[in-house]
């Protein structure tokens, strides 16, 4: 039977003391050490993996002041600061305490665009920000990949820069004044100021004025070896930056200079004030196309001679990846590819401009030159395409930043990962250095992707390498110390951008000994008992403990402890690659509706694929073979399970905590598509709770769930009657107080069957359906019913039979069959095989009569094409069902009919679309398709960009769902309906519909709804 599965997280004992004296003291923030919350943190966007003794979320400059005061008696705690977790060397990973300031710091204080400045506290996201200033004319300059989920604090702790750097710099270069707290509770407030007046000041408190005498020390009295030490680059990232903190004339001592790139050695960030720059009015990116990226390399200068803005770069693999993921979609159009030519590069070339004639002359000048070129053969220039539209560049760059974590997706377990790849060197040098970094590569057989930042001699080379292999591992050193070699031959720096964390190892080769012994000497005048993220950079110059090293321990380390065979069973959750997209803050995305509304790392695809990570980790500790547990052979009696579940609470079993995770999800799929990756955490999510249910008793609910498709048929039958008792508060407090269900939706009336009565329909007969002749067959058209519209909303299908009538085609409406959508969500996997081949089998049959098979809701449509597929494999048949827009955005209208449509669109009636989160990112086109249906029918249609309604099937009549339910839909739906006309709105998912209707109070209609007015109103006129 399945064991316990104890993880042995019994906290060290300094560090239990700690946390307990700061649970006594006046802390208003959240302190966290469940297994689960330290291991959501214990990995970032790296290759390195360290689990933390606890992690904190602070609500205010106060508690992090407290937690300083406190930790000043306990010696031996460590802390490390995180934001968004995006850092690819493992800045923020410890295994100490986690101090998170993205929970709950993270407002905007202070906006002034008359002097050009905001506040900001340190967790505030990057795009968060800019999202506010853009409506003002401002935008906060420093463009990361990661901009979605990135915190200002983090920034400040790499000193980000990112895209168009040349122009915008860096963030210290925006950094006016930073609110900070050292490791003793004092606070620091740092802006520049006069080096005699800093120095003379009786006020300032001893410890800071160690500080400034340090820091004067080292960057006055060594500036001649800082000014020859270091490259003139234009990503002068040193961490710490020696020759910025004091001014030119050295007159003025700036320490949030030396904090910027710290990366939380120094003090913990807490509020910081920025400047801000005006957008430019006037936007154009000219994408170029290559025969080769050398090629592409090669001719960046000459987009840095012409001024261009940022001139930013991919190679054919990031390309190829791109155009395998959703995010294709939306940029086809603007990168095309050149008729019989390979596009092997691209350059991505931006200009700025306040003045329109400045930025056409410019763009002319460029088109004429690169027009020459690719007619002459010359730079390897084979194409190019310009676009002023500022959308069309949003979308560009949307594809740029997601190259990152695209390069995860390679096939195999060699995936292309970080460790060497933000080499910074003179752009001129840049194409040379990056052909003797390709050949290294090539000579150990390699493949690698590349993309990054030209104009800035920065590039992103990702060798994949596959990190559960020992001697894979060791190859990865290798190249580490060979590139950092090369790096300083070509007169550069090992990091350009994004830090030093685990490469820290490398520091004194680039700083020499005598200005790291001056590093040292600072780190001690901050941090003499190296307590902040010991190891990274350098330690206190009297301390003997080592810097952290390229060769410490991965997240390949762990997964390298579970069985191949069970790697590559679970390979969506395994395949995660820390590029934490899913902590996209934007409420209007569907990615991950939980880690929104939560704001839980634990409650994300990547928290959830690491939960399932440590949790096969740790049955492969215990030789437990998970395939064998999917097959029931370990399975516990009814009576034990009873037993188990009745004491549960006094086993420490990690399983518990993995179930908390996963009970969050909603199981929309938005993370099948839209994560980079393709984690896909239904699926792993359902396998769970069909091996976690097989040792505890499962919930009454669930199993409610799993049998609704073979109870509505029978309780359709009699709906008055079931909807009399339903509506019983007395029921309605049965079912929430035994069940834990609320809301319960009410049986149409009269059910679909009496209601197809009334029309003339030709019935289900497979024998007349045979006996069609080709024209009769393409003029019919098979209606596959789901229990939730043909139960619950039988209206919809009566409309959409209506309407197929109206538009001349002969509707069949096919028996029902149960889906098994939701036995699949509750992992009931073994009833769902057996569901998936019983329909399947009839709708196979079906599909030989060669006639076009439609459903109305989405999230039961694609389970035909993903889970049946998973379920069955080649056993699932070739059916096809298409969406009602999927099939009709195919089909031509009457000429007769499109002529009364078009005279009837004086009116043009406009709607509002807000599609279903599985629909839109499972199906690309699925908003483009609606809006094109609605305008052959002389309507226009807006697709709104929302996020989940918070539904989800059942996840919201669930009552321990209820709040959060609620909460999702007010993070992006309700501003929505609540200001736009109702009449007016239209949603594709019954479960989108249903939520709107619980909280709103009307009831959108579906757009197949929508088009039967326009269709009935037309012939009625005609």
């Amino acid at each position: 039977m399945l064991p316990n599965l104890d993880p042995q997280s019994i906290l060290e004992t300094h560090y239990q003391a700690f946390l307990d004296a700061l649970t006594r003291a006046d802390f208003h923030g959240e302190i966290e050490h469940s297994y689960s919350s330290r291991l959501a943190v214990a990995t970032d966007n790296s290759i390195y993996q360290a689990l933390p003794q606890a992690v904190i979320f602070p609500r205010s400059l106060d508690d992090l002041i407290l937690i300083g005061k406190i930790a000043s008696g306990y010696d031996e705690v460590k802390f490390s600061a995180r934001g968004g977790g995006t850092g690819t060397n493992g800045q923020s990973l410890t295994n100490g305490i986690v101090v998170d300031v993205s929970r709950h710091m993270n407002q905007i204080l202070e906006i002034n665009t008359e002097q050009a400045w905001v506040r900001v506290q340190a967790g505030v996201v990057k795009d968060q920000l800019n999202d506010a200033l853009r409506p003002l004319g401002f935008f906060f300059a420093p463009d990361l990949s990661t901009s979605n989920r990135a915190t200002i604090g983090g920034m400040i702790s790499t000193d980000a820069s990112g895209q168009g750097s040349l122009v915008y710099g860096k963030t210290s270069d925006h950094i006016l004044a930073l609110t900070s707290v050292l490791v003793d509770g004092t606070v620091l407030r740092s802006h520049p100021a006069a080096i005699e007046q800093l120095l003379a000041s009786d006020d300032t408190p001893a410890k800071l004025a160690g500080i400034y005498r340090q820091l004067v020390a080292t960057c006055v009295n060594k500036r001649q070896q800082i000014l020859q030490k270091f490259p003139r680059l234009n990503r002068f990232l040193t961490g710490y930056d020696l020759e910025h903190t004091v001014s030119d004339d050295l007159k003025q001592l700036d320490v949030s200079r030396i904090i910027a790139g710290s990366e939380g050695s120094l003090v913990f960030v807490a509020e910081a004030k920025l400047n801000i720059t005006p957008i430019a009015k006037h936007t154009a990116l000219v994408n170029i196309k290559y025969d080769s990226f050398e090629s592409a390399l090669r001719h960046a200068p000459h987009m840095v001679a012409a001024q261009a803005t940022s001139v930013e770069t991919v190679d054919s693999k990031v390309l190829n990846l791109a155009k395998q993921d959703i995010v294709w979609h939306s940029v086809k159009d603007l990168i095309q590819d050149v008729p019989n030519k390979d596009v092997l590069g691209l350059n991505m070339v931006e200009y700025n401009s306040n003045d329109q004639a400045e930025i056409e002359q410019k763009i002319n000048q460029l088109s004429v030159s690169l027009q020459n070129a690719a007619e002459k053969g010359e730079h390897g220039v084979i194409g190019f395409q310009l676009t002023y539209d500022k959308k069309d560049i949003s979308r560009i760059y949307a594809m740029r930043k997601k190259a990152v974590g695209l390069l995860g997706k390679a096939k195999g377990w060699k995936k292309p990962i970080a460790f060497a790849e933000d080499t910074a060197v003179p752009p001129e040098n840049l194409a040379d250095f990056i052909m003797e970094f390709r050949a290294l590569l090539d000579a150990k057989g390699l493949d690698y992707g590349m993309f990054g930042h030209v104009d800035a001699g920065v590039l992103h080379v990702r060798p994949a390498l596959d990190m559960c292999d020992p001697n894979q591992q060791q190859i990865m050193q290798q190249i580490s110390h060979e590139v950092v070699a090369l790096v300083a031959r070509y007169g550069g720096l090992m990091w350009g951008e994004h830090g030093k964390g685990y490469r820290s190892e490398f520091g004194p080769a680039f700083f020499g000994e005598e200005l790291f012994t001056e590093l040292r000497k600072i780190k001690a005048a901050f941090d003499p008992l190296n307590k902040m993220n010991p190891g990274k950079i350098c330690t206190p110059i009297d301390s003997n403990q080592q810097l952290v090293k390229v060769s410490d321990p991965k997240r390949g380390d762990f997964d390298a402890q579970i069985p191949i065979q069970v790697r590559n069973s679970f390979e969506p959750a395994m395949s995660c690659n820390g590029n934490g997209l899913c902590y996209n803050y934007d409420t209007s995305s569907p990615m991950c509706p939980s880690s929104k509304i939560t704001r839980d790392r634990r409650h994300s695809p990547k928290g959830r694929a690491g939960m399932i990570r440590e949790w096969l980790r740790l049955l492969s500790k215990q030789n437990i073979d998970v395939i064998d547990l999917e097959k029931g052979q370990s399975s516990a009696s009814w009576f034990e399970r009873l037993q188990n579940t009745r004491f549960k609470h006094k086993n420490t079993d990690f399983s518990h905590e993995v179930l908390e995770v996963m009970e969050g999800c909603l199981a929309c799929k938005a993370c099948a598509n839209q994560c980079p990756v393709n984690v896909d955490v239904p699926s792993f999510r359902s396998r769970f709770l069909a091996i976690y249910y097989q040792r505890y008793l499962r919930p009454a609910k669930d199993h409610l769930v799993a049998n609704i498709e073979s109870m509505a048929p029978i309780m359709a039958k009699m709906p008055d009657f079931v909807n009399f008792f339903q509506n019983q508060k007395w029921f309605k407090g049965l079912l929430k107080s035994t069940i834990g269900y609320v809301d319960a939706p009410l049986l149409s009336s009269p059910p679909l069957s009496k209601r197809l009565a009334k029309r003339s329909v030709m019935p289900f007969n497979m024998s007349a359906l045979r006996a069609l002749n080709e024209q009769q067959k393409r003029n019919t058209v098979l209606i596959v019913q789901d229990p939730f519209t043909s139960f619950y909303e039988a209206e919809l299908v009566d409309d959409l039979v209506n309407l197929l009538q109206n538009l001349h085609y002969n509707p069949v409406v096919l028996p029902f069959k149960p889906n098994g959508k939701a036995q699949h969500v509750k992992g009931f996997l073994a009833r769902f095989a057996k569901t998936c081949a019983n329909t399947a089998e009839f709708l196979n049959q079906v599909s030989e009569l060669n006639i076009p098979m439609i459903g109305v809701d989405g999230s039961l449509v694609l389970c035909y094409r993903d889970e049946y597929n998973k379920a069955l494999g080649e056993k699932r048949g070739d059916f096809t069902v298409k969406l009602v827009n999927e099939w009709l955005v195919e089909q031509k209208l009457p000429a007769n009919l499109q002529q009364i449509l078009v005279k009837q669109t004086a009116s043009n009636p406009t709607y509002s679309l807000l599609s279903h989160c599985t629909e839109k990112t499972a199906v690309p086109a699925n908003d483009e398709q609606w809006k094109n249906i609605f305008a052959h029918f002389g309507a226009t249609l807006n697709p709104i960009a929302v996020g989940c309604c918070g539904m989800a099937g059942t996840y919201g009549h669930e009552l321990n769902n209820y709040q959060n339910s609620q909460g999702i839909y007010q993070l992006s739906w309700q501003s929505v309906i609540d200001n736009t006309a109702a009449e007016t709105v239209l949603a594709t998912g019954y479960s989108c519909r249903s939520q709107v209707a619980r909280f709103a109070g009307n009831k959108p209609k579906h757009p197949v709804q929508a088009l039967l007015q326009l269709v009935t109103a037309s012939n009625t006129k005609h």
